[in-house]
């Protein structure tokens, strides 16, 4: 009698069914389709042609208005500059703080801080640190308290001229995640074991880490710094709250030219949008640029041999720096939390003379449907790219085939490097075409483009470091490699496979181009509606909306955490291995 399985003939779990074979090619397609789509609905208008809007015939009549534009350039240095610079920022704090305290009980200490800002949406980060910084937010009330001033200072500290104030909105969101895409190349490049090489040398820990560590994980964060660049350089959620508005970089303008009254707007729109494109493709090839300048010197500094023993100073500048970007968030999110249920309040008092819930318990009824909304978009979502992310990783290990190299790494970053409002107006074309306009299924799909990456990223390495030999044990005993799959693969990987749900959950919840744009206002979320209300300057409204942004991400990562510890509770092999 032929035992389970036995059909199968070998013990590599060999077996792909169709599903599988075809899960990357359509993972591929769900994820660079819409962007290819989306392009070509936004490069054909720019240039006159959109049937369905009178454009029959080619032109440069949108590029001649948008030129005509008062401020066009000041938006386009806007943009270059704060995107530029946050990154900057943000890829040296990391930088600097591993350099000094890898290997030690403050660096464990801020990887547990650091992780869960990163589900923080960019939206409710913005709000609490515009709260934070305002003239009458909680900094200068600690000034003013050891000042005696009475009112709040006449500066302006919020969509200040310069951008700052999106600068450092941008750099309190990017730190983390540039410090966990750095955490998971570490251990790749054996940076433990070339740190202490660098320090048994004589080097500084600063010096030494510089010298030996950084050349080697640079290449791995190289996508995801690229990255940064991008979203910094086009984001519209948080620079309609924290940038300023007279003029507004380039994104939140062609936002603002696509939702005009005036339909002949999107051409001049298309127009912008693909200049947005150019300016984020242009900062890119400015820092490869910066990038071989800098390899070109570093070298030679490393060669010289400098120790740079004494770096007291250095040290505590990093741990400072990242202390400040975890601080801003943090804090902001607590102060959005007081002003949820403040009464009273006035300058320049801590705290509030009253606290209440009334505006809680009027607003409950109206924040049904956004949090309904939310859930709903977010978990159809992110269903479609587990299921999709997880059939690419188990086929990837049933055949023979090697692990897919860097430019199957770019195409995962595509999404992440691509301007959202570069593409977004033609996806919503592109949609209209094919009769799925402001429908659940387009922002479903729309959100799938972004939260794909974040899951496939999130559950690569852990799938991938999976022992083989627990797949090879269960095969040769016999069982079908479906069977392995369900009673032995998915059970040992229920945790990473639910903290990446989790982190594409957080995803979604913070996209706000793709709901507003592709679901054209019918499908209000949580984040639509908290970024409709920043020009309502209602703290107490946004401190409600900004709370409930942060809750939903915290919520699914803690069913993340407590689905495991109750399945598993008597197997704690499980618990400890997943």
């Amino acid at each position: 009698m032929a035992m389970p399985g036995a059909g199968y003939g070998r013990c590599d779990g060999g077996y792909v069914p169709k599903l599988l074979k075809y899960a990357p090619g359509l993972t591929v397609f769900l994820m660079v389709g819409p962007l290819v789509a989306g392009l070509l609905g936004t490069v054909l208008p720019a240039f006159g042609y959109l049937p369905a809007l009178g454009g029959g015939q080619w032109s440069l009549a949108a590029w001649q208005e948008l030129f005509a534009q008062p401020g066009l350039l000041i938006s386009v240095r806007l943009s270059a500059t704060t995107g530029l610079l946050a990154t900057v920022i943000s890829f040296f704090v990391v930088m600097l703080f591993c350099a000094a305290w890898q290997g030690t009980r403050a660096f464990a200490l801020m990887q547990r801080v650091l992780a869960p800002i990163l589900s923080v949406p960019h939206a409710a980060a913005a709000f609490g640190i515009a709260f934070l910084i305002a003239p009458s937010g909680w900094v200068m009330r600690a000034v003013a308290s050891v000042g005696g001033w009475d009112r709040p200072p006449d500066i302006v500290t919020v969509q200040d001229g310069w951008g700052l104030a999106l600068v450092a909105g941008l750099v309190a969101k990017e730190v983390p995640f540039l410090f966990l895409m750095t955490l998971g190349a570490l251990p790749q490049a054996d940076a433990e074991r070339t740190r202490h090489v660098a320090l048994t040398l004589g080097y500084g820990r600063v010096a030494g880490w510089f010298k030996t560590v950084l050349p080697r994980i640079y290449p791995q964060i190289k996508l995801p710094v690229f990255a940064v660049l991008a979203y910094s350089a086009s984001v519209v959620d948080v620079a309609m709250i924290l940038a300023p508005t007279t003029p507004a970089p380039l994104a939140v303008r062609i936002l603002h030219w696509l939702s005009d009254p005036d339909l002949s707007m999107r051409f001049m729109a298309s127009a912008a949008a693909l200049v947005q494109l150019g300016v984020v493709v242009a900062l890119i090839v400015l820092w490869w640029g910066g990038e071989k300048l800098v390899a070109r010197f570093g070298r030679g500094w490393a060669e010289a041999g400098g120790r740079y023993r004494y770096e007291g100073s250095v040290r505590t500048a990093g741990a400072l720096a990242a202390l400040i970007a975890a601080g801003m968030v943090l804090l902001g999110i607590a102060g959005l939390a007081v002003w949820s249920i403040a009464g009273f309040w006035r300058f320049p008092d801590m705290l509030p003379g009253q606290w209440t819930l009334k505006l809680w318990l009027r607003e409950l009824p109206a924040l049904g449907d956004g949090v309904i909304n939310t859930i709903i978009i977010g978990g159809a979502a992110v269903l479609l790219a587990i299921v999709l992310v997880v059939a690419c990783l188990e086929r990837e290990q049933r055949t023979t085939v090697s692990r897919p190299g860097r430019g199957a790494l770019w195409l995962i970053y595509v999404p992440l490097l691509m301007p959202q409002i570069s593409f977004m107006f033609g996806l919503q074309v592109f949609f209209t075409f094919l009769g799925l306009e402001r429908t659940l299924v387009s922002v479903v799909l729309a959100h799938l483009v972004f939260v794909l990456p974040y899951v496939f990223l999130s559950l690569a390495d852990p799938f991938r470091a999976l022992d083989p030999r627990y797949r090879q044990t269960a095969l040769c005993l016999g069982a079908s490699p479906d069977r392995v799959f369900w009673r032995v693969i998915l059970p040992l990987l229920t945790r990473p496979v639910l903290a990446a749900m989790a982190v594409g959950f957080g995803v979604s919840i913070g996209q706000y181009l793709p709901t507003l744009l592709i679901g054209a206002g019918r499908f209000a979320t949580i984040t639509t509606d908290a970024v409709a209300l920043a020009a309502g300057n209602d703290r107490r409204m946004i401190g409600i909306y900004g709370v409930l942004q942060t809750i939903l991400p915290f919520a699914g990562f803690g069913i993340a955490m407590l689905v495991p510890a109750i399945l598993f509770r008597r197997r704690r092999g499980l618990r400890s291995g997943t």
